[in-house]
């Protein structure tokens, strides 16, 4: 009888044990707070903001920006990629803030016009109303934490050949992804956009 009971015992803690870790986050190990932004789509008006760093190569972990937690990363054709903080409307604002990313240690921060820069690549604008599309969210260096996606369901997780986490809602036509599109900019996610969902699939995490 105690044999019996100690391996009922058991094998609830394995069955378990084995559901834990089969719904366990795959990636806690590596999420953070910090906002490291993957910028896709350029502004389409003056962006001014201070640059802090160049890179011929993407940071590779967050502690590489200390003192910072948001910044935005422009992959730019020249082969450099380039880190930005803060969005100011004029050049003298984004310039009063320079010295002070100095002193946290970044020295070559100077001010940009981020709507100057020239991306790698190209973004398609056509669409096929055949295919399937999403809504991109944002796009991170370092993955974060689904619940930073307040007020959106079911957002899907990408980790991309370029290396940066790419998050998207839905599987629409373009007409239906549009009026998702607007729903989520009226949410306040203003930098979201519809792209094909097609090439994103074979870099989904489960």
């Amino acid at each position: 009888m105690k044999a019996n009971i100690l391996f009922l015992t058991i094998f609830s803690w394995f069955l378990g044990f084995t559901f834990f870790t089969a719904n366990a986050d795959k990636l806690e190990h590596l999420r953070t707070s910090k906002k490291i932004v993957s910028v896709s789509h350029l502004p389409t008006s003056d962006d001014f903001a201070v640059q802090i760093i160049a890179l011929k190569l993407p940071a590779n972990e967050p502690g590489f920006f200390n003192n910072i937690e948001n910044a935005r990363e422009f992959t730019c054709s020249d082969g450099y990629v380039r880190y930005t903080v803060e969005s100011f409307a004029t050049y003298n604002e984004a310039k009063a803030m320079v010295d002070h990313y100095k002193e946290l240690g970044y020295v070559q921060s100077f001010v940009v016009n981020c709507a100057d820069y020239i991306l790698d690549g190209s973004v398609k604008n056509r669409f096929d109303p055949n295919a399937n599309y999403t809504v991109q969210l944002s796009a991170f260096r370092f993955p974060v934490y689904l619940s930073h996606f307040d007020g959106v369901d079911n957002v899907m997780e990408f980790y991309m050949k370029d290396r940066v986490y790419r998050y998207t809602v839905g599987s629409l036509k373009h007409e239906a992804a549009e009026v998702l599109l607007a729903e989520l900019k009226k949410k306040g996610y203003k930098d979201a956009y519809i792209t094909a969902l097609d090439p994103y699939l074979p870099f989904q995490i489960e």
